[in-house]
């Protein structure tokens, strides 16, 4: 019997995060390539290693490298944080996480509110954008 590995490329920029040997909580060294920049859904029966997966490995990898990609002085205010139980992950970027238990029980409550990035947004668009006239479509100038 003749046993070969199959393995994964990953490429700069080839869309995909690929997580190699994740061993974390319940998973069993287990392989997977995740599109980028798409709606993705892990499901499955409970205790199936859905949570384990999603927030603490390919989550706590992507803050955790985002930390470390702090100054020495920035860091010193934050905990050391534990890298996952994991071979490899590629092709990931800083993540942020909603749990559903931190959720507002308020049901106006967006991504951008939960993540307190909604007036930082608006300060954004109001300043980078131009606005138009509706009835005329010529920019609108800025009086001060």
């Amino acid at each position: 019997m003749v046993k070969t590995k199959t393995t994964v490329e990953q490429e700069p920029g080839d869309g995909k995060i690929v997580v190699r040997g994740a061993r974390t909580h319940n998973l069993k060294n287990i392989d997977v390539s995740i599109p980028r920049n798409r709606l993705i859904v892990i499901s499955g029966p409970s205790g199936s290693g859905k949570s384990s997966l999603a927030f603490d490995t390919i989550f706590a990898e992507g803050q955790r490298r985002y930390v470390e990609s702090l100054s020495a002085y920035a860091r010193q205010f934050l905990n050391k944080m534990q890298k996952p139980d994991v071979d490899e992950i590629t092709g990931l970027s800083p993540a942020i996480s909603i749990d559903q238990k931190s959720a507002s029980r308020n049901p106006r409550s967006t991504v951008a509110t939960i993540t307190e990035i909604y007036d930082y947004l608006r300060i954004l668009y109001a300043r980078v954008g131009q606005p138009y006239c509706l009835d005329v479509d010529v920019p609108i100038e800025r009086l001060s």
